[in-house]
Protein backbone atom coordinates (compact mmCIF):
# COMPACT_ATOMS: atom_id res chain seq x y z
CA UNK A 1 0.00 0.00 0.00
CA UNK A 2 3.08 2.55 0.72
CA UNK A 3 4.44 1.55 -2.57
CA UNK A 4 0.91 2.40 -3.97
CA UNK A 5 0.47 5.85 -2.40
CA UNK A 6 4.23 6.83 -3.34
CA UNK A 7 3.75 6.18 -6.88
CA UNK A 8 -0.17 7.97 -6.90
CA UNK A 9 1.93 11.06 -5.28
CA UNK A 10 4.58 11.04 -7.62
CA UNK A 11 1.55 10.77 -10.82
CA UNK A 12 0.13 13.56 -9.21
CA UNK A 13 3.58 16.10 -8.34
CA UNK A 14 4.32 15.32 -12.24
CA UNK A 15 0.95 16.57 -13.63
CA UNK A 16 1.18 19.75 -11.54
CA UNK A 17 4.66 20.56 -12.56
CA UNK A 18 3.52 19.69 -16.29
CA UNK A 19 0.51 22.03 -15.92
CA UNK A 20 2.96 25.01 -14.27
CA UNK A 21 5.40 24.63 -17.15
CA UNK A 22 2.69 24.70 -19.52
CA UNK A 23 1.03 28.07 -17.84
CA UNK A 24 4.63 29.35 -17.93
CA UNK A 25 4.92 28.91 -21.79
CA UNK A 26 1.41 30.25 -22.76
CA UNK A 27 2.25 33.53 -20.44
CA UNK A 28 2.55 36.79 -21.98
CA UNK A 29 6.26 37.73 -22.16
CA UNK A 30 7.05 40.32 -19.30
CA UNK A 31 7.86 43.55 -20.59
CA UNK A 32 11.74 43.88 -20.67
CA UNK A 33 12.79 46.38 -17.63
CA UNK A 34 14.20 49.87 -18.37
CA UNK A 35 17.74 50.01 -19.53
CA UNK A 36 19.95 51.80 -16.77
CA UNK A 37 21.02 55.10 -17.15
CA UNK A 38 24.52 54.13 -17.63
CA UNK A 39 23.64 51.96 -20.75
CA UNK A 40 22.36 55.15 -22.38
CA UNK A 41 24.61 57.85 -24.14
CA UNK A 42 26.06 59.99 -21.53
CA UNK A 43 23.28 62.88 -20.76
CA UNK A 44 25.51 65.03 -18.77
CA UNK A 45 28.04 66.94 -21.13
CA UNK A 46 25.66 67.35 -24.19
CA UNK A 47 23.18 69.40 -25.29
CA UNK A 48 19.84 67.19 -25.28
CA UNK A 49 16.86 68.23 -28.15
CA UNK A 50 13.22 67.99 -26.83
CA UNK A 51 13.06 64.59 -28.96
CA UNK A 52 15.61 63.56 -26.69
CA UNK A 53 14.52 63.99 -23.43
CA UNK A 54 10.98 62.66 -24.82
CA UNK A 55 12.68 59.30 -25.55
CA UNK A 56 14.61 59.05 -22.26
CA UNK A 57 11.43 59.67 -20.38
CA UNK A 58 9.18 56.98 -22.42
CA UNK A 59 12.31 54.69 -21.82
CA UNK A 60 12.78 54.77 -18.08
CA UNK A 61 9.76 56.49 -16.28
CA UNK A 62 8.84 53.77 -13.87
CA UNK A 63 5.05 55.17 -14.04
CA UNK A 64 5.03 53.64 -17.92
CA UNK A 65 6.58 50.61 -16.87
CA UNK A 66 3.87 49.77 -14.16
CA UNK A 67 1.10 50.30 -16.56
CA UNK A 68 2.82 47.74 -18.33
CA UNK A 69 2.90 45.61 -15.64
CA UNK A 70 -0.81 46.21 -15.24
CA UNK A 71 -1.20 44.86 -18.64
CA UNK A 72 0.60 42.36 -18.26
CA UNK A 73 -2.14 41.23 -15.13
CA UNK A 74 -4.76 41.86 -17.20
CA UNK A 75 -3.77 39.34 -19.78
CA UNK A 76 -3.10 37.34 -17.37
CA UNK A 77 -6.90 37.48 -16.11
CA UNK A 78 -8.00 36.98 -19.79
CA UNK A 79 -7.10 33.83 -19.07
CA UNK A 80 -8.52 32.59 -16.00
CA UNK A 81 -11.65 33.68 -17.21
CA UNK A 82 -11.13 31.61 -20.42
CA UNK A 83 -9.27 28.72 -17.95
CA UNK A 84 -13.10 27.25 -16.69
CA UNK A 85 -13.90 25.97 -20.72
CA UNK A 86 -11.10 23.69 -20.93
CA UNK A 87 -10.83 20.15 -18.87
CA UNK A 88 -9.99 20.09 -15.25
CA UNK A 89 -7.71 17.17 -13.50
CA UNK A 90 -6.93 16.70 -10.26
CA UNK A 91 -5.71 13.93 -8.12
CA UNK A 92 -6.74 12.79 -5.09
CA UNK A 93 -5.71 10.47 -2.12
CA UNK A 94 -6.80 9.89 0.98
CA UNK A 95 -5.78 7.72 3.50
CA UNK A 96 -7.61 6.87 7.03
CA UNK A 97 -7.90 4.56 9.61
CA UNK A 98 -11.24 3.70 11.07
CA UNK A 99 -12.68 1.77 14.43
CA UNK A 100 -15.04 -0.64 13.52
CA UNK A 101 -17.32 -1.93 16.29
CA UNK A 102 -19.38 -5.56 15.40
CA UNK A 103 -22.30 -7.31 17.02
CA UNK A 104 -20.67 -10.81 18.11
CA UNK A 105 -22.60 -14.02 18.93
CA UNK A 106 -25.44 -13.41 21.93
CA UNK A 107 -24.97 -16.78 24.52
CA UNK A 108 -27.93 -16.71 26.59
CA UNK A 109 -29.06 -13.57 27.54
CA UNK A 110 -25.77 -11.66 27.30
CA UNK A 111 -24.52 -9.74 24.14
CA UNK A 112 -21.14 -9.51 23.15
CA UNK A 113 -19.37 -7.04 20.68
CA UNK A 114 -15.86 -6.57 18.97
CA UNK A 115 -14.25 -3.75 17.45
CA UNK A 116 -11.15 -3.59 15.03
CA UNK A 117 -9.31 -1.32 13.17
CA UNK A 118 -9.54 -0.50 9.35
CA UNK A 119 -7.69 0.98 6.75
CA UNK A 120 -9.09 3.08 4.28
CA UNK A 121 -6.98 3.52 1.11
CA UNK A 122 -8.16 6.08 -1.96
CA UNK A 123 -5.76 6.62 -4.89
CA UNK A 124 -7.85 8.33 -8.03
CA UNK A 125 -7.60 10.79 -10.74
CA UNK A 126 -10.37 13.28 -11.25
CA UNK A 127 -11.84 14.69 -15.01
CA UNK A 128 -14.06 17.09 -15.38
CA UNK A 129 -15.33 18.97 -18.55
CA UNK A 130 -17.84 21.62 -18.70
CA UNK A 131 -19.63 20.74 -21.56
CA UNK A 132 -22.50 23.93 -21.89
CA UNK A 133 -22.96 26.76 -19.90
CA UNK A 134 -25.27 28.82 -22.27
CA UNK A 135 -22.11 31.11 -22.96
CA UNK A 136 -21.89 32.27 -18.90
CA UNK A 137 -17.54 32.05 -19.50
CA UNK A 138 -17.44 32.77 -22.79
CA UNK A 139 -19.20 36.24 -21.83
CA UNK A 140 -16.82 36.38 -18.99
CA UNK A 141 -13.38 35.83 -21.39
CA UNK A 142 -14.82 38.68 -23.25
CA UNK A 143 -15.35 41.17 -20.65
CA UNK A 144 -11.48 40.56 -20.04
CA UNK A 145 -10.10 40.83 -22.96
CA UNK A 146 -12.07 43.89 -23.34
CA UNK A 147 -10.52 45.07 -19.72
CA UNK A 148 -7.11 44.25 -20.90
CA UNK A 149 -7.61 46.71 -23.47
CA UNK A 150 -8.69 49.24 -21.03
CA UNK A 151 -5.26 48.50 -19.99
CA UNK A 152 -3.10 48.73 -23.29
CA UNK A 153 -4.71 52.25 -23.52
CA UNK A 154 -3.55 53.37 -19.91
CA UNK A 155 0.03 52.61 -21.28
CA UNK A 156 -0.75 55.32 -24.03
CA UNK A 157 -2.56 57.57 -21.93
CA UNK A 158 0.48 57.68 -19.28
CA UNK A 159 3.37 57.80 -22.47
CA UNK A 160 1.45 61.04 -23.33
CA UNK A 161 0.93 62.67 -19.60
CA UNK A 162 5.01 62.03 -19.39
CA UNK A 163 5.68 63.30 -23.00
CA UNK A 164 3.50 66.20 -21.55
CA UNK A 165 5.44 67.12 -18.61
CA UNK A 166 8.85 66.54 -20.20
CA UNK A 167 7.45 69.51 -22.59
CA UNK A 168 6.60 71.80 -19.80
CA UNK A 169 9.90 71.27 -17.80
CA UNK A 170 12.08 71.71 -20.84
CA UNK A 171 10.04 75.08 -21.71
CA UNK A 172 10.14 76.41 -18.05
CA UNK A 173 13.74 75.56 -17.89
CA UNK A 174 14.06 77.94 -21.78
CA UNK A 175 11.81 80.40 -19.87
CA UNK A 176 14.23 80.48 -16.49
CA UNK A 177 17.10 80.37 -18.92
CA UNK A 178 15.77 83.88 -20.65
CA UNK A 179 14.55 85.40 -17.46
CA UNK A 180 18.26 85.10 -16.10
CA UNK A 181 19.61 86.54 -19.32
CA UNK A 182 17.13 89.47 -18.99
CA UNK A 183 17.32 90.05 -15.14
CA UNK A 184 21.62 90.07 -15.57
CA UNK A 185 20.77 92.76 -18.18
CA UNK A 186 18.94 94.86 -16.39
CA UNK A 187 21.39 94.29 -12.97
CA UNK A 188 24.20 95.81 -15.60
CA UNK A 189 22.33 98.82 -16.39
CA UNK A 190 20.68 99.40 -12.71
CA UNK A 191 24.86 99.14 -12.00
CA UNK A 192 25.70 101.45 -14.38
CA UNK A 193 22.90 104.21 -13.51
CA UNK A 194 24.62 103.80 -9.84
CA UNK A 195 27.87 104.84 -11.34
CA UNK A 196 26.52 107.38 -13.47
CA UNK A 197 24.27 108.42 -10.53
CA UNK A 198 27.69 108.60 -8.08
CA UNK A 199 29.81 110.42 -10.27
CA UNK A 200 27.23 112.95 -10.82
CA UNK A 201 27.31 113.64 -7.08
CA UNK A 202 30.72 113.83 -6.35
CA UNK A 203 30.49 116.69 -8.89
CA UNK A 204 27.99 118.02 -7.38
CA UNK A 205 25.41 118.20 -10.17
CA UNK A 206 22.77 115.47 -8.83
CA UNK A 207 21.49 115.25 -4.96
CA UNK A 208 22.68 112.29 -2.77
CA UNK A 209 18.92 111.08 -3.39
CA UNK A 210 19.69 109.96 -6.66
CA UNK A 211 22.50 107.67 -5.50
CA UNK A 212 19.98 106.04 -2.92
CA UNK A 213 17.41 105.27 -5.56
CA UNK A 214 20.01 103.83 -7.90
CA UNK A 215 21.08 101.58 -5.22
CA UNK A 216 17.50 100.35 -4.55
CA UNK A 217 17.43 99.63 -8.42
CA UNK A 218 20.61 97.49 -8.02
CA UNK A 219 19.54 95.78 -5.18
CA UNK A 220 15.85 95.18 -6.64
CA UNK A 221 17.78 93.56 -9.80
CA UNK A 222 19.55 91.27 -7.73
CA UNK A 223 16.95 89.92 -5.78
CA UNK A 224 14.81 89.34 -9.66
CA UNK A 225 18.23 87.94 -10.35
CA UNK A 226 18.15 84.92 -7.47
CA UNK A 227 14.15 84.52 -8.41
CA UNK A 228 15.48 83.45 -11.78
CA UNK A 229 18.19 81.69 -11.27
CA UNK A 230 16.26 79.40 -8.45
CA UNK A 231 13.37 79.09 -11.33
CA UNK A 232 16.05 77.44 -13.32
CA UNK A 233 17.01 75.07 -10.45
CA UNK A 234 13.39 73.55 -10.00
CA UNK A 235 12.39 73.63 -13.23
CA UNK A 236 15.75 71.11 -14.14
CA UNK A 237 14.96 68.87 -11.30
CA UNK A 238 11.30 68.63 -13.02
CA UNK A 239 12.65 67.63 -16.03
CA UNK A 240 15.47 64.99 -15.15
CA UNK A 241 12.49 63.68 -12.80
CA UNK A 242 10.35 63.35 -15.83
CA UNK A 243 12.71 61.62 -17.33
CA UNK A 244 13.51 59.34 -14.44
CA UNK A 245 17.13 60.09 -14.01
CA UNK A 246 19.19 62.07 -11.33
CA UNK A 247 17.84 65.01 -9.76
CA UNK A 248 21.40 66.34 -9.79
CA UNK A 249 22.32 66.14 -13.20
CA UNK A 250 23.52 69.32 -14.70
CA UNK A 251 20.76 68.69 -18.04
CA UNK A 252 21.50 70.81 -20.54
CA UNK A 253 19.10 71.59 -23.82
CA UNK A 254 18.84 73.13 -26.78
CA UNK A 255 16.73 76.71 -27.42
CA UNK A 256 13.56 76.34 -29.39
CA UNK A 257 11.75 79.33 -27.37
CA UNK A 258 11.20 80.76 -30.71
CA UNK A 259 7.77 81.93 -32.49
CA UNK A 260 6.97 79.92 -35.63
CA UNK A 261 2.97 80.89 -36.14
CA UNK A 262 0.42 77.67 -36.07
CA UNK A 263 -2.54 77.60 -38.43
CA UNK A 264 -5.45 75.50 -36.56
CA UNK A 265 -8.35 73.65 -38.41
CA UNK A 266 -10.55 73.13 -35.60
CA UNK A 267 -12.57 70.48 -36.62
CA UNK A 268 -9.68 68.53 -38.32
CA UNK A 269 -8.71 68.85 -34.25
CA UNK A 270 -11.42 67.91 -33.28
CA UNK A 271 -12.04 64.65 -35.18
CA UNK A 272 -7.88 63.57 -34.53
CA UNK A 273 -8.69 63.92 -31.26
CA UNK A 274 -11.83 61.57 -30.76
CA UNK A 275 -9.65 59.02 -32.89
CA UNK A 276 -6.28 59.19 -30.98
CA UNK A 277 -7.27 60.28 -27.12
CA UNK A 278 -6.81 56.76 -25.34
CA UNK A 279 -9.68 57.91 -22.91
CA UNK A 280 -11.97 57.86 -25.39
CA UNK A 281 -11.08 54.88 -26.34
CA UNK A 282 -11.18 53.61 -22.92
CA UNK A 283 -14.96 55.14 -22.70
CA UNK A 284 -16.42 52.68 -25.37
CA UNK A 285 -13.73 49.37 -24.50
CA UNK A 286 -16.06 49.54 -21.16
CA UNK A 287 -18.68 49.98 -22.48
CA UNK A 288 -17.97 46.66 -24.67
CA UNK A 289 -17.30 45.01 -21.34
CA UNK A 290 -19.85 46.21 -19.80
CA UNK A 291 -22.16 44.60 -22.27
CA UNK A 292 -20.31 41.33 -22.03
CA UNK A 293 -20.73 41.45 -18.36
CA UNK A 294 -24.27 41.95 -18.93
CA UNK A 295 -24.74 38.89 -20.67
CA UNK A 296 -23.02 36.91 -18.83
CA UNK A 297 -24.92 37.71 -15.35
CA UNK A 298 -28.40 36.96 -17.90
CA UNK A 299 -27.08 33.61 -18.46
CA UNK A 300 -26.17 32.70 -14.93
CA UNK A 301 -29.99 32.16 -14.81
CA UNK A 302 -29.27 28.77 -17.26
CA UNK A 303 -27.90 25.81 -16.38
CA UNK A 304 -24.41 24.14 -16.35
CA UNK A 305 -23.72 20.73 -17.78
CA UNK A 306 -20.73 19.36 -17.33
CA UNK A 307 -18.98 15.43 -17.99
CA UNK A 308 -16.97 14.02 -15.26
CA UNK A 309 -15.00 10.93 -14.70
CA UNK A 310 -12.49 9.59 -12.14
CA UNK A 311 -9.87 6.34 -12.43
CA UNK A 312 -7.92 4.76 -9.39
CA UNK A 313 -7.64 2.09 -6.83
CA UNK A 314 -9.07 1.39 -3.02
CA UNK A 315 -7.24 -0.52 -0.46
CA UNK A 316 -6.53 -2.97 0.53
CA UNK A 317 -5.08 -4.21 -2.96
CA UNK A 318 -5.71 -1.32 -4.81
CA UNK A 319 -8.15 -2.27 -7.00
CA UNK A 320 -9.16 -0.57 -9.80
CA UNK A 321 -12.59 1.38 -10.19
CA UNK A 322 -13.61 3.77 -12.40
CA UNK A 323 -16.46 6.48 -13.42
CA UNK A 324 -18.10 8.42 -16.09
CA UNK A 325 -21.18 10.51 -15.42
CA UNK A 326 -23.28 13.90 -16.64
CA UNK A 327 -24.41 16.03 -14.35
CA UNK A 328 -26.57 19.18 -14.71
CA UNK A 329 -26.21 22.10 -12.37
CA UNK A 330 -29.26 24.68 -11.86
CA UNK A 331 -29.51 26.99 -9.22
CA UNK A 332 -33.24 27.57 -8.86
CA UNK A 333 -33.36 30.13 -6.07
CA UNK A 334 -30.40 31.97 -4.43
CA UNK A 335 -32.23 34.72 -2.03
CA UNK A 336 -32.36 37.07 -5.45
CA UNK A 337 -28.82 37.23 -5.68
CA UNK A 338 -28.55 36.92 -9.42
CA UNK A 339 -31.43 38.87 -9.94
CA UNK A 340 -29.81 41.89 -7.60
CA UNK A 341 -26.46 41.19 -10.07
CA UNK A 342 -28.09 41.46 -13.56
CA UNK A 343 -29.63 44.58 -12.43
CA UNK A 344 -26.12 45.78 -11.43
CA UNK A 345 -24.83 44.74 -14.54
CA UNK A 346 -27.69 46.46 -16.72
CA UNK A 347 -26.82 49.89 -14.30
CA UNK A 348 -23.01 49.58 -15.54
CA UNK A 349 -24.07 49.23 -18.75
CA UNK A 350 -25.92 52.72 -19.10
CA UNK A 351 -23.48 54.48 -17.20
CA UNK A 352 -20.79 53.45 -19.46
CA UNK A 353 -22.37 54.50 -22.34
CA UNK A 354 -22.99 57.86 -20.64
CA UNK A 355 -19.42 58.22 -19.08
CA UNK A 356 -18.34 57.97 -23.36
CA UNK A 357 -20.93 60.89 -24.02
CA UNK A 358 -19.46 62.86 -20.95
CA UNK A 359 -16.12 62.28 -22.42
CA UNK A 360 -16.40 63.17 -25.45
CA UNK A 361 -17.44 66.28 -24.55
CA UNK A 362 -14.53 66.50 -21.73
CA UNK A 363 -12.40 66.51 -24.74
CA UNK A 364 -13.84 68.51 -27.08
CA UNK A 365 -13.57 71.09 -24.26
CA UNK A 366 -9.88 70.57 -23.90
CA UNK A 367 -9.23 70.92 -27.42
CA UNK A 368 -11.40 73.97 -27.61
CA UNK A 369 -9.46 75.97 -24.17
CA UNK A 370 -6.09 74.63 -25.92
CA UNK A 371 -6.83 75.98 -29.18
CA UNK A 372 -8.29 79.41 -27.72
CA UNK A 373 -4.39 79.06 -25.27
CA UNK A 374 -2.53 78.63 -28.75
CA UNK A 375 -4.13 82.01 -29.81
CA UNK A 376 -4.15 83.82 -27.33
CA UNK A 377 -0.25 83.28 -26.44
CA UNK A 378 0.08 83.94 -30.61
CA UNK A 379 -1.54 87.28 -30.25
CA UNK A 380 0.65 88.19 -26.76
CA UNK A 381 4.02 87.34 -28.62
CA UNK A 382 3.11 90.27 -31.22
CA UNK A 383 2.50 92.67 -28.91
CA UNK A 384 5.09 91.73 -26.77
CA UNK A 385 7.69 92.11 -29.19
CA UNK A 386 6.20 95.88 -29.78
CA UNK A 387 6.22 96.35 -26.49
CA UNK A 388 9.87 95.62 -26.12
CA UNK A 389 10.75 97.76 -28.95
CA UNK A 390 8.92 100.92 -27.50
CA UNK A 391 10.46 100.34 -24.16
CA UNK A 392 14.08 99.86 -25.51
CA UNK A 393 13.25 103.25 -27.15
CA UNK A 394 12.07 104.74 -24.02
CA UNK A 395 15.17 103.72 -22.00
CA UNK A 396 17.46 104.95 -24.58
CA UNK A 397 15.81 108.32 -24.74
CA UNK A 398 15.71 108.12 -21.14
CA UNK A 399 19.41 107.31 -20.21
CA UNK A 400 20.60 110.09 -23.15
CA UNK A 401 18.50 112.65 -21.05
CA UNK A 402 19.92 111.76 -18.15
CA UNK A 403 23.81 111.50 -19.15
CA UNK A 404 22.71 114.99 -20.35
CA UNK A 405 21.35 116.44 -16.94
CA UNK A 406 18.08 116.91 -18.18
CA UNK A 407 16.57 114.10 -17.01
CA UNK A 408 15.78 113.37 -13.27
CA UNK A 409 16.69 109.54 -12.11
CA UNK A 410 13.09 108.54 -11.43
CA UNK A 411 12.73 108.73 -15.37
CA UNK A 412 15.60 106.84 -15.69
CA UNK A 413 14.60 103.62 -13.01
CA UNK A 414 10.89 103.74 -14.59
CA UNK A 415 12.22 103.24 -18.10
CA UNK A 416 14.54 100.93 -17.14
CA UNK A 417 11.97 99.00 -14.90
CA UNK A 418 9.74 98.84 -18.27
CA UNK A 419 12.30 97.44 -20.49
CA UNK A 420 12.62 94.64 -18.09
CA UNK A 421 8.93 94.45 -17.49
CA UNK A 422 8.19 94.23 -21.23
CA UNK A 423 11.02 91.68 -22.51
CA UNK A 424 9.82 89.38 -19.26
CA UNK A 425 6.74 89.67 -20.75
CA UNK A 426 7.94 88.63 -24.37
CA UNK A 427 9.92 85.06 -22.83
CA UNK A 428 6.84 84.82 -20.91
CA UNK A 429 4.50 84.94 -24.05
CA UNK A 430 7.20 82.76 -26.02
CA UNK A 431 6.92 80.06 -22.73
CA UNK A 432 3.56 79.93 -22.51
CA UNK A 433 2.92 79.49 -26.38
CA UNK A 434 5.34 76.70 -26.43
CA UNK A 435 3.17 75.46 -23.54
CA UNK A 436 0.19 75.87 -25.23
CA UNK A 437 1.46 73.68 -28.12
CA UNK A 438 2.16 71.32 -26.16
CA UNK A 439 -1.12 71.02 -24.74
CA UNK A 440 -2.62 71.02 -27.68
CA UNK A 441 -0.96 67.56 -28.61
CA UNK A 442 -2.31 66.43 -25.79
CA UNK A 443 -5.62 67.17 -26.05
CA UNK A 444 -5.95 65.39 -29.80
CA UNK A 445 -3.87 62.66 -28.64
CA UNK A 446 -0.15 63.38 -29.33
CA UNK A 447 2.78 62.63 -27.62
Amino acid sequence: MKRALLLIVSLALSLFLLSTRHALAQAPPPQSPPSPVSERAPIAGRILTLDECIAIALEAQPKIQATLYDYAAARYRVTQALAPLLPQLSGLVSASQTQVTSPSATTGKVSTSSSRLADNFLAQMQLSQLLFDFGKNLAATEAARKLAEVAVEDVELQRQLISLAVKEAYTNILFAGRLIRVQDQAVQRAELNLRSAKGFFEVGTRPKSDVARAEVDVANARVDLIRARNALRTARVALNTAMAIDVDTPTEIQDNLVFEAANLDRAQLRGEALRSRPEYRQSKLRVSAAEATERQTFRDFFPDISGNGSYGGTQPQLNENWTLGLSLSWTLFDGGNRVARYHEAKANLEGARQRVKSTELDIIQNVEQAEIAVEEAQERIQAAQALVASAQENFRLAQGRFDAGVGTILELTDAQLALTQAQNTEAQALADYRIALARLDRAVGRR
